[in-house]
């Protein structure tokens, strides 16, 4: 068994930073009082401010300049996919359109996959396929869910599909529990995949398209309604 992790002092600051850039208490562009005038505010240390400041840095939210201060940064403007997982974290809002990406992404990436997949990309998929009908919990289900995406992103032979199979999964980080309800039968779970993954070891890029639109479809209504 692994011991859970313990939030820190930082982890709880750089989560209140994130949540007042997010909100517009700390807009964009403007620069943040001083150091020890906000370690005073947030009841911290300025060592723990400095430390919840570089992961923000690292992040795109912050950008600390040397004898002028600490400015938020557009996020919205210069911001990447990496962000999506905090935006989550703060507003499940956000799902929506990481749906709507998902189901454009994802159908594109199966009817590549289609076109290039190898020979032992299609016995890949078929083994991992395979694993779906046979996990024995849900939330195992849906890492064996994942793992067939993650396969098919691999089969296009393009890894830009790959990083951003990756980034969309990781956005579903923060609320992955209640994204459980598609998986919460293996059997059913298997039978609304595997329409995709005969479209493609076929070889048949309109029709792994329309099974990937329908598939996507189908489980982000469950999804929604998980989270309703």
């Amino acid at each position: 068994m692994e011991a859970l992790p313990r939030e820190t002092i930082v982890d709880v600051l750089e989560s209140r930073l994130r949540d007042d850039i997010f909100t517009g208490r700390h807009p964009a562009g403007s620069y943040l009082p001083p150091e020890r005038q906000l370690a005073d505010g947030y009841g911290v240390t300025r060592t723990t401010l400095k430390h919840a400041f570089g992961r923000l840095a690292q992040a795109g939210l912050l950008e600390t300049r040397h004898g002028v201060g600490t400015r938020v940064r557009d996020y919205a403007r210069f911001g990447g996919a990496d962000l999506l997982p905090m935006l989550v974290r703060h507003s499940p809002d956000w799902i929506g359109e990481i749906f709507e990406v998902r189901r454009g992404i994802g159908a594109l990436i199966a009817a590549r996959a289609a076109a290039r997949a190898t020979g032992e990309h299609r016995a890949e998929l078929r083994t991992l396929l395979a694993a779906v009908g046979a996990a024995g919990t849900p939330d195992a289900v849906q890492l064996a869910d994942i793992d067939v995406h993650r396969a098919l992103a691999r089969a296009t032979d393009n890894r830009v599909y790959v990083l951003l199979t990756n980034t969309l999964f990781n956005a579903y980080l923060p609320v992955r529990a209640a994204l459980v309800g598609p998986f919460a039968d293996a059997e059913a779970a298997h039978a609304r995949l595997a329409p995709v993954v005969e479209c493609v070891a076929a070889g048949d890029e309109s029709g792994a398209r329309a099974a990937a639109e329908a598939y996507l479809t189908a489980t982000e209504r469950i999804m929604l309604e998980g989270l309703a």
